[in-house]
């Protein structure tokens, strides 16, 4: 079976969020057909919707997988689930998650279905996401845009604070600590 590199964006601002984030990696990591590869730091920032809301803190995760997209997608969805979400109570966009996983890329492929958009479409506006991808994989190839560590930065860099600068640098590209 073909194995997929994807780039997931991690994201919580409600409750014990680190904890979350945490547990979610490991989620993700022990899944079947999925292996967590490498993490970024994990980011403070205001959040991008209503002010009203606690700060987020954010990562972006690289992991080889051999489902396909959609049931990537789906195995989000669950872990987010585990997380405490309730998609279906949500009522305002962007506003507070207990914990939120998007599907950034996926290898270099396109993808616009009703339930699925590759890359995301926020991707390059969004410096919680940005930053992080780059601390990861400035290499990697945004469809649509081209070389990450040619694209400029989205606006917003002072607001960002990392949390977890006490992790060595080989420790988040094995995805450890």
């Amino acid at each position: 079976m073909r194995s997929s590199c994807a780039f997931i964006g991690v994201g919580s601002n409600l409750g014990e969020s680190l904890m979350r984030i945490q547990v979610a990696l490991e989620h993700l990591d022990r899944a079947s057909n999925i292996r967590l590869r490498m993490r970024s730091r994990i980011y403070r920032n205001p959040p991008m919707g209503p002010v009203d809301q606690p700060d987020y803190f954010n990562a972006v995760v690289a992991v080889e997988t051999a489902l396909a997209p959609e049931n990537l997608l789906a195995e989000l969805w669950r872990i987010e689930a585990l997380g405490g979400r309730r998609r279906e109570m949500e009522r305002v966009r962007w506003g507070p998650r207990s914990l939120d996983l998007d599907l950034l890329l996926y290898d270099d492929e396109v993808i616009r279905s009703d339930i699925l958009s590759v890359p995301h479409p926020g991707l390059m506006k969004r410096i919680f996401v940005v930053r992080p991808l780059l601390e990861i994989c400035p290499d990697v190839f945004i469809p649509g845009h081209g070389l990450l560590r040619s694209m400029p930065l989205p606006s917003g860099a002072e607001t960002l604070v990392a949390v977890d600068e006490a992790e060595t640098d080989e420790d988040m590209k094995m995805g450890l600590g």
